[in-house]
């Protein structure tokens, strides 16, 4: 048998991949005026600073021979804030062991975004980082924002540098598995019953509508009142795309797809379900079905098993996708992905930054590891690396390992370093109880 290093923190060398054209908007590249290369050494410093005190390495040693490598792929890190440092470190040891028993070596480069990078170079998302990102195969996110940053002026937000992150990328379809695993239907606030073999996956839409939609802003109206107004619009290849992936995403799945609207009220909901249906002509084999958005909230709640995937807009879809990850018993468990048509596509779990327990060992990471699996899976094509990190999350729950957001009477309490270590031995087994 062979070793397999896994560093918890260390800094790996920059992209391998070929560079590509970089195109920001003028206004966001007058936004990031940064001399980049102090922004870089100045992270990695604070970085290395930050965990020199913790100087854990993890040894995981593989049941056979690893294979040669004979894919690369360069993945740009975004630790983030708050516990984002430490599930993005569980996540990166676990993607380089699945990848090298896969024969896939990874070549990883951990830039600043949020608040950290608001604190370092005066913006939540630096040129530099965004350039980065473009030019890899894939970004892992850790999450980003904190009580430390929510004064600050609108641009400055650490959300608004996801905004940008997202716009930069054109990664315009976001899918949230919501899927009820078996080891956890008890932690769900549903009846068991209503639990039970729940897995829904939402499509949202993720760079139109209301939350990038013109006119916005404030004013005064005809009252002389000040008023606060935002547009949601949306064009017909917007909303052609995202049912695209929608039905593509359904054909893989069960074949049932549900769009989601607000038709009865909302022009712009009118217009999405009238495309929405032109698109359905090119999938005769998918069921489309269509439901207003409070009933869908309600029916999420009362019989979430009626539905299989889902499509709908940006707003919709952020409210939804949340409901649909309380079903599951806990938001410290749910992976996301957010693709576009071509380049990198954005990985991160859908918790926030949870300042209470940073730095605490107390995060629960298997929302991160399973959206490094998602990265294998939709982002690289990798699918057997993606599976073996997808059974090894199963494997370790099935021998009953929780950290406490999970955990219940019968199980054993573990912190976020040590379900890590747990995940990496299963990764690391020739033979997993989850297959």
């Amino acid at each position: 048998m062979i070793s397999v290093s896994c560093s918890s923190h260390s800094v790996l060398s920059s992209s391998a991949s070929k560079p590509k054209s970089i195109c920001p908007s003028a206004q966001m590249a007058s936004a990031m005026q940064l001399n980049v290369k102090p922004v870089r050494l100045a992270f990695h410093s604070r970085l290395a600073s930050k965990h020199s005190h913790k100087p854990t390495r993890i040894r995981c040693a593989a049941a056979a021979a690893a294979a040669t490598p004979s894919r690369r792929y360069s993945i740009t890190l975004l630790p983030g804030d708050g516990i984002g440092p430490e599930v993005i470190s569980v996540a990166k040891n676990v993607l380089k062991l699945a990848g090298s028993l896969e024969g896939i070596e990874f070549s990883f480069q951990e830039m600043p975004m949020g608040g950290c990078a608001f604190d370092l170079a005066g913006v939540p998302l630096p040129e530099e980082t965004l350039s980065a990102a473009k030019q890899s195969d894939a970004v892992l996110l850790g999450a980003i924002g904190g009580y430390k940053w929510d004064n600050n002026e609108k641009h400055l937000k650490p959300e608004t540098g996801l905004l940008q992150l997202r716009q930069g990328l054109n990664v315009f379809a976001n899918l949230r598995p919501a899927t009820v695993l078996p080891q956890l239907v008890d932690a769900s606030t549903l009846k068991k019953e209503v639990a039970e073999g729940v897995d829904i996956m939402v499509v949202r839409e993720l760079t139109g509508g209301i939350y990038f939609g013109k006119p916005r802003g404030f004013g005064t109206n005809e009252s002389g009142e000040e008023i606060g107004f935002n547009t949601e619009v949306y064009a017909t290849h917007e909303v052609d795309r995202i049912a695209r992936v929608a039905f593509e995403t359904a054909r893989k799945r069960h074949g049932k797809l549900c769009s989601v609207d607000k038709a009865n009220v909302l022009e712009a909901s009118m217009f999405w379900r009238k495309r929405v249906t032109a698109i359905a002509a090119e999938y005769p084999d998918i069921e489309l079905s269509h439901m207003y958005v409070d009933n869908a909230a309600m029916q999420l709640v009362r019989n979430p098993k009626q539905f299989d995937t889902i499509v709908t807009n940006n707003i919709f879809g952020d409210i939804l996708s949340d409901e649909a990850s309380m079903i599951t018993g806990s938001i410290g468990m749910l992976p996301s992905a957010s693709l576009g048509a071509s380049g990198p596509g954005v990985f991160e779990p859908i918790h926030g930054s949870a300042p209470d327990i940073a730095g605490q060992d107390k995060a629960n990471p298997l929302a991160t590891v399973l959206s490094a699996a998602m990265l294998l899976k939709y982002g690289l094509g990798e699918e057997k690396a993606a599976k073996r990190i997808e059974n090894a999350v199963q494997d370790t729950l099935n021998k009953g390992f929780r950290t406490g957001d999970i955990y219940s009477a019968g199980t054993k309490l573990v912190g976020c370093n040590e379900m890590g270590e747990e995940v990496l031995k299963s990764v690391d087994s020739s033979v997993l109880t989850a297959v």
